[in-house]
């Protein structure tokens, strides 16, 4: 050819790149474009996704249930009777609401919801849970347009953040996800600030931020972590550091300021909380138990391939049944990884390219790494070394808890590799790129048929591993088809791949035995609640306290073993309950009554030293009246005799498989004491040597009270043994504040059935009185001669307080 031929060659080449970049800059790049479409389109997919539960078919399974809904609820009825949802009487007989990271008290969509509905359904918190993890995939593609990325990139980061990895089969962590659909929004008022010089944006970063560490999860604690690093990556990235630090001081100053503001007083009330709770730290050994195998990392390609969706008995991945010498203890869902195939054919051009390196998304790229180690846990010495040095990491149990944040910066990897594709339609791909993916996907395979045949798991593989070829194969044709066509139609092509993008994640990270159970199977949590067991106890408990003309009783029940999702049902309908469902609780109150985490099964019943039976004298003054137990109690307890309980019910409910129906056998322990008693005489004891023996001394809890022997200075008695018995009648009994009425003639001391914790006070007729600790677990105050008004009121600020300056105070 010609010189001159080359040169009308080059000279139509050039506009056509030209006319090529004003189609994309009018059609999805640059800063310019608008982000409503992008935003309709990801509502669309993110409806198509989740409408299994948008539908109420399904409903979101676990902890989602057996936990956080609990909680909403309470914190909604409370808000609702216009009381302090502060401190909740229906588990382990008192807990401090207020200090508990899982309270929810401090979630907006949450509070918000409890504000607007006194008592929200399964599918109400459903709702709430999959709006936060949809506002955080809008914060993303709008953060992308603010990075001048093209429009596809922050669709398909959108989709992938809203329903990929753990972000769709960890679903049932509440307050995980929440931490995680936080952090686009608070990276996107970072940027704005960063860019803008803005304390607008600094003071929104600064209270998102504040949202995040409100969470007191791990994954708060991990992305709390990664937008500091972002940070300091954004003012050492810049040209004239010097001059960002001056530009960018004040409106980081004011974001910091306001973080600090909105989270020092819960923050400070869950690190006093924890001091004294059963778990202030989790040992290496604890922690690297939560690990993530890395054969679950199979699953970014084959989300099905250890049969994850389907029933624990079929799952034979790392741990399980058929893998059962791992030393972990994790879920079977908590591995799942999964992108869909044309983000990770995305991910992998990118990455055979080097794009992933690029300047602007280098940061993400090695954030995506460390995460990556992180989530390993034990697997590499990376994980002890944080484990030992990054503030906070010994308060939590699962490093796979990462897999949160692999999802979240997948995502955002992902995006930018879309961007890429579609802001230079005109660029071959490289040959390595195929060469990788080819690659990537045959080791891939081979491995998953080497773990199969180790187990004996052949028969299982076929399916999975047909179901991600066929995957594989849909996204290879969707960008063959796409990729000739970018320059001209970059819009119609973008939405191919988002709709591809949203049927694979919609089939495979859709409704599983991990995400999602039928609505039926937690019909007991309900406000309008049909279920047998739920109703003969609240009517029982009712019955019990009405035939009490002395207005002392207050009967506790016990939920044993009914099932998993059971312990923390007494929130929701307000039975008070010695146990529940929570990893963290009172340290004394475990102490004494044995409470573990959780009691979904029998054998999950610890007893104590000082709780040995269900006929024991703790059982009967924690007013333990009706125990709900899955099985025949004596099964359990081998050291009751007949006569010592009576079985008064066996009530039939929903299982959480569909038709499956379980039982309860129900009993009465009719030596309960009341929840308030008068005593006439104190008698010190070593309350320490009374937890460790179990051995109490001869005494009637009715007429006689057990102080610490730091009351009685000379070791002697007090009060007057053969006095008459006073008499106490509860006024009120609400959350947070308790009255109570006494008199005697000779005066005692009174005594309240609930846990002791120095954030009660007591006033006596209106004025401050000592709270003393009774009988090891319980509460106790000292009266006079005559008639008195007794208010024992919760006040966490005040006494947390004291605790941090050593003011002297009543106790």
């Amino acid at each position: 050819m010609s010189r001159g031929g080359s040169n009308l060659t080059g000279r139509m080449r050039g506009h056509i790149e030209r006319s090529l970049r004003r189609s994309l800059a009018q059609e999805g790049s640059g800063p310019a474009y608008s982000l409503l479409p992008v935003i309709v389109v990801l509502i669309a997919g993110w409806v198509v996704m989740t409408w299994p539960w948008l539908s109420g078919r399904v409903t979101i399974p676990w902890d989602a249930k057996a936990h956080f809904l609990p909680q909403i609820q309470f914190l909604a009825q409370s808000l609702a009777r216009n009381e302090s949802p502060f401190w909740a009487p229906y588990v382990f007989s008192g807990h401090p609401q207020i200090a508990d990271p899982q309270s929810m008290i401090f979630s907006p969509p949450f509070l918000l919801l409890a504000l607007v509905n006194g008592n929200p359904s399964a599918w109400a918190v459903d709702i709430a849970t999959l709006l936060a993890g949809l506002a955080g995939a809008i914060a993303l593609a709008a953060w992308f347009r603010d990075q001048g990325w093209h429009a596809a990139g922050g669709l398909i980061a959108g989709l992938v953040f809203v329903f990929g990895a753990s972000m769709a089969w960890r679903l049932q962590h509440t307050i995980q996800v929440l931490s995680l659909a936080y952090w686009p929004i608070a990276m996107f008022a970072i940027d704005r600030a960063f860019a803008r010089r803005s304390y607008r944006y600094g003071l929104m970063a600064g209270i998102v931020g504040a949202l995040i560490l409100l969470g007191r999860d791990q994954v708060a604690l991990l992305v709390a972590y990664l937008l500091v690093a972002q940070v300091l990556w954004r003012w050492l990235s810049s040209h004239d550091r010097a001059g960002a630090f001056r530009e960018m001081v004040g409106p980081l100053m004011l974001g910091a300021a306001a973080c600090v503001a909105i989270i020092a007083v819960p923050v400070v009330l869950t690190a006093l909380f924890a001091a004294e709770s059963n778990r202030p730290a989790i040992d290496f050994e604890g922690a690297g138990r939560g690990s993530l195998h890395p054969a679950l990392f199979l699953t970014l390609l084959m989300p099905q391939v250890f049969g994850a969706a389907y029933r624990m008995e079929d799952y034979w991945g790392p741990p399980s049944f058929a893998w059962n010498d791992t030393g972990l203890f994790i879920a079977q869902n908590m591995g799942q990884l999964y992108l869909g195939a044309v983000p990770l054919f995305l991910l992998l051009i990118a990455a055979a390219q080097n794009q992933l390196l690029d300047r602007e998304i280098r940061f993400f790229s090695a954030a995506f790494g460390v995460a990556i180690l992180y989530a390993l846990g034990w697997f590499t010495p990376v994980f002890r070394v944080l484990y030992e040095v990054l503030p906070g990491v010994k308060y939590y149990r699962r490093p796979a808890d990462a897999t949160f944040l692999i999802g979240g910066l997948g995502a955002v990897l992902a995006g930018y590799a879309a961007h890429r594709l579609f802001e230079r339609p005109w660029d071959r791909i490289n040959e390595h790129a195929f060469v990788l993916i080819g690659a990537v996907v045959t080791l891939s395979i081979a491995i998953a048929f080497g773990l199969a045949m180790w187990l004996d798991k052949i028969g299982l593989l076929w399916r999975p591993l047909a179901i991600a070829v066929a995957c594989l194969v849909a996204a290879a044709v969707a960008l063959a088809f796409v990729r000739p066509r970018l320059g001209l139609q970059p819009w119609p092509m973008a939405l191919v791949l988002a709709a591809v993008t949203v049927a694979d994640l919609a089939y495979n990270n859709g409704p599983s035995t991990s995400s999602a159970w039928s609505p039926a199977a937690y019909d007991a949590m309900q406000p309008d609640t049909r279920n047998a067991t739920v109703r003969y106890l609240q009517s029982r408990v009712a019955e019990s306290d009405a035939a009490d003309p002395s207005g002392a009783r207050r009967d506790r029940i016990e939920l044993l073993g009914v099932g998993f999702h059971w312990p923390n049902v007494s929130l929701s309908q307000r039975l008070e309950n010695t146990l529940g469902y929570n990893p963290l609780r009172l340290g004394l109150y475990s102490r004494a009554t044995g409470a573990q985490d959780h009691v979904g099964l029998m054998d999950q019943r610890k007893l104590s030293p000082l709780l040995p039976s269900y006929r024991s004298l703790l059982v009967d003054m924690l007013g333990l009246r009706f125990i709900a137990a899955g099985q025949p109690l004596e099964w359990f307890d081998r050291q009751l005799k007949p006569g010592d309980l009576k079985l008064i019910a066996k009530t039939e409910h929903a299982g959480m498989e569909p038709g499956r129906i379980e039982s309860a056998w129900i009993y009465e322990n009719p030596r309960a004491l009341p929840r308030v008693m008068f005593a006439t005489e104190a008698r010190p004891a070593d309350f320490d040597a009374l937890l460790n023996s179990g051995q109490w001394p001869p005494f009637d809890p009715r007429r006689t009270v057990l102080l610490e022997t730091s009351v009685f200075p000379e070791g002697g008695r007090a009060g007057s043994p053969g006095a008459a018995a006073g008499v106490a009648r509860i006024v009120s009994y609400r959350n947070t504040e308790i009255i109570v009425e006494a008199e005697s003639a000779s005066g005692g001391w009174l005594v309240l059935n609930d846990p002791w914790h120095p954030w009660w006070s007591v006033t006596v007729d209106g004025r401050d009185a000592p709270l003393l600790r009774a009988n090891v677990l319980f509460r106790a105050v000292a009266l006079n001669a005559g008639k008195h008004t007794v208010r024992f009121t919760f006040r966490p600020f005040a006494a947390a307080w004291r605790q941090l300056t050593g003011s002297p105070a009543f106790r």
